[in-house]
């Protein structure tokens, strides 16, 4: 499949800019209230993870991760839940360990190169419903955290399309332009939230009595001045998880060098303008399997996507595109299964 360059997005023109795109649906989008079931999974190294289930039936079912710092309850998630819905999926929403609005027993938390959690989760849901189509949407880390994911299992993974949005496939350029003009105002706020989130596991873990894992985020030394996502990866990803330092783990946690490896209908959604990252993080057509298609859009900021008339009806594009997208994925089993030769 090919890069296309000019996807259908338009963004509003009452919302131009790449910085607005990104803000008002996190600031501004309302989403009506709905149920959800929450399950909680024992993970195998006796922590847990939860699950936020939306949808009855025997449908096709769409597994969704969040961002960095996002959790089941952004907007961009329960928003998809929702339309997911209404075109006949049901969905689980995976919240990321400590993500869930509840710490979570160890030390160890997420990070973008972090597969094997999804990879429980996947292999639990594909036990319970073997003939049911699965299919997956990243966003941001989450996205990247799946095209790893797929990158690793190849033919092995047991999904009929998948979707990643605002993927940030060249860590090291993305860590760097967080630095960079108005980017560090997202920046200082997503590190004051990674720093409170381990304020916050640090005290939990001293207070259920796991002094042991406690230690270990103490071993961190001490995080208050960390002003970079270069300091924070060098000091507490590389500290928790055995990486040399953080080039080291952006060189193996970057999901760019997988996508040659995956084999699952997968369509990725770039911004050129996305204040997370530059378009050098965009690989070339040769870098792709057969099975990733990339839309490259010119505008539409970090998980923005924002068209529309004006701020009393806006439309979120990705509402429409991912859906169609799985859509088309679907109609082409259907067709594959009922050709003659089968």
């Amino acid at each position: 499949m090919p890069i296309d360059w000019s996807p259908a997005f338009r963004p509003a023109r009452w919302l131009q800019g790449a910085h607005r795109q990104t803000i008002w649906p996190a600031l501004f989008r309302r989403i009506p209230p709905f149920r959800r079931q929450r399950e909680r999974l024992v993970t195998p190294d006796g922590d847990f993870l939860h699950l936020d289930w939306f949808g009855t039936g025997t449908g096709p079912l769409i597994l969704l991760l969040h961002g960095l710092s996002g959790s089941s309850e952004s907007g961009y998630v329960r928003g998809l839940q929702v339309r997911l819905a209404q075109c006949g999926f049901r969905t689980v929403a995976m919240n990321f360990r400590g993500c869930s609005g509840v710490m979570n027993d160890t030390a160890r938390c997420y990070h973008s190169g972090e597969t094997t959690d999804l990879d429980f989760v996947i292999g639990i849901l594909r036990s319970r419903e073997r003939d049911t189509p699965i299919g997956a949407v990243g966003f941001s880390l989450g996205g990247n955290v799946l095209l790893k994911w797929l990158g690793e299992q190849g033919d092995q993974a047991a999904l009929f399309g998948a979707v990643a949005v605002s993927v940030p496939l060249r860590l090291d350029l993305c860590a760097t332009r967080m630095d960079q003009g108005a980017s560090r105002l997202y920046r200082d706020r997503l590190l004051r939230e990674l720093k409170d989130y381990l304020s916050v596991k640090r005290a939990h873990l001293q207070r259920i009595g796991r002094a042991d894992e406690a230690r270990s985020i103490e071993a961190l030394g001490d995080w208050r001045a960390i002003r970079s996502f270069w300091e924070y990866d060098q000091q507490v990803v590389a500290g928790l998880y055995g990486f040399r330092d953080a080039a080291d783990y952006y060189e193996r946690s970057s999901a760019r060098q997988y996508l040659r490896g995956v084999r699952v209908p997968t369509l990725v959604i770039q911004a050129l303008d996305d204040p997370f990252m530059t378009p050098a993080v965009l690989p070339e057509a040769d870098e792709l399997s057969h099975s990733v298609l990339i839309e490259v859009t010119r505008a539409g900021g970090h998980v923005g996507f924002v068209e529309g008339p004006g701020p009393a009806q806006p439309r979120y594009w990705l509402d429409g595109r991912i859906p169609d997208f799985f859509d088309e994925q679907l109609a082409s089993l259907r067709h594959a299964a009922a050709r003659p030769d089968r």
